[in-house]
């Protein structure tokens, strides 16, 4: 190519020539100077601007340089040893640019062993729809599709009757927790839907014929729970301390000779309440703040409020910058001051607000 072109600096005029007046200027070319047609192809395209003197030196200058690679080249070609000796040369240049020890020779890759198995939970294979989990007063637990169900459409066997109803996902798990104490966990992907009146509890959990269930809770991964068993005693616990892996589920709360487990709620979370309520059988009252409880992994718990006789009767959770309500014959009424009912953890509290009912009765 650049033999082309200096042929075309140093023949410049009649270059210019054949291209003005030939009909076939780039075979008038290759003819007239014996060109390639690369190299004709090339003259005809360059521009007017790259006509210069500066221009024709630079192309000698790389064409001298050309010239002398190739004749150097072609020496090695034909000289085994001269080979031999330039690939020795360059071998230690490579040697001391690249090997060990020097800043473009370090190790870029790092060579370990097998990866390990990778766990892929199962509900990564679980399409995540709404749901309601519905459990009948027998036992009978199914799910029916988006949240916000008219309850009171349900369907549910003769003699029986809605207990429980709690939404979430498919992708989540059910916590069921038992008056023993016990905790088993249900994946919700795993229930029956549809238009059925669903399928025993008791097949899907090991629990006793004379336990009873308590609640029926979304497990919420670092989210705490807190247990309270009918004789005033109760404790924070983890959630991930309750979730079981077997039928068998987790003992996790051990209510004492002759009490049960009755209580449990999920606490914890920005808004959420930060005290609750305890009612005796007495009719004493006691406020306790949750950050007054302990965290236990499992036991029976500590005292949460003393009685004489009897036991608790009820429990709420409570805001304490709102106060507690109740309902009186049609009338609700409340008490935004609790002041007076936090009386420390383990005490039995004080008798509940003037109106409050003579009887223990559920919070409204």
């Amino acid at each position: 190519m650049l033999a082309g072109f200096l042929i075309a600096y140093l023949n410049i005029d009649e270059v210019i020539r054949i291209i003005r007046f030939e009909d076939h200027p780039k075979q008038a070319l290759m003819a007239r100077w014996d060109l390639s047609d690369e190299q004709a192809e090339a003259i005809l395209n360059i521009r007017l601007r790259a006509l210069h003197k500066l221009e024709q030196l630079a192309i000698e200058k790389e064409t001298a340089e050309l010239q002398a690679e190739k004749a150097k080249l072609e020496a090695l070609l034909a000289d085994p040893a001269k080979r031999w000796k330039a690939i020795d040369k360059e071998l230690v240049q490579l040697k001391a640019e690249f090997g060990q020890g020097t800043p473009r020779g370090a190790r870029r890759t790092e060579i370990g062993g097998p990866p390990g198995e990778i766990a892929v939970p199962v509900h990564a294979f679980v399409e995540r729809e709404p749901v309601t989990v519905l459990c009948s007063a027998k036992g009978w637990i199914r799910t029916v599709k988006g949240h916000n169900v008219p309850l009171g459409d349900q369907r549910y066997k003769e003699g029986d009757g809605p207990r429980f109803s709690v939404e979430a996902q498919t992708t989540d798990r059910i916590l069921v927790f038992a008056n023993t104490g016990r905790f088993y966990t249900l994946g919700v992907d795993k229930l029956p839907g549809g238009r059925g009146m669903g399928e025993p509890l008791r097949l899907m959990i090991d629990l006793p014929n004379d336990a009873d269930i308590v609640t029926l809770l979304p497990y919420r991964e670092g989210q705490k729970l807190l247990l309270i068993s009918s004789d005033g005693r109760g404790f924070l616990a983890a959630q991930d301390e309750a979730a079981a892996q077997t039928r068998a589920g987790k003992q996790v709360m051990n209510p004492s000779d002759g009490a049960v487990a009755r209580w449990c709620f999920a606490v914890g979370g920005e808004g959420a309440p930060d005290a609750v309520g305890l009612l005796g059988e007495n009719r004493k009252l006691l406020v306790l703040p949750l950050d007054e409880i302990a965290d236990m992994q499992r036991g029976r718990g500590v005292i949460l409020q003393k009685y004489r006789d009897g036991g608790l009767a009820d429990v709420r959770m409570l805001k304490l910058a709102e106060g507690i309500s109740w309902q009186s014959g049609s009338r609700t009424r409340s008490e935004p001051d609790l002041t007076a009912w936090r009386t420390g953890r383990g005490s039995s509290g004080r008798m509940a607000p003037t109106g409050f009912p003579q009887k223990p009765v559920k919070f409204p």
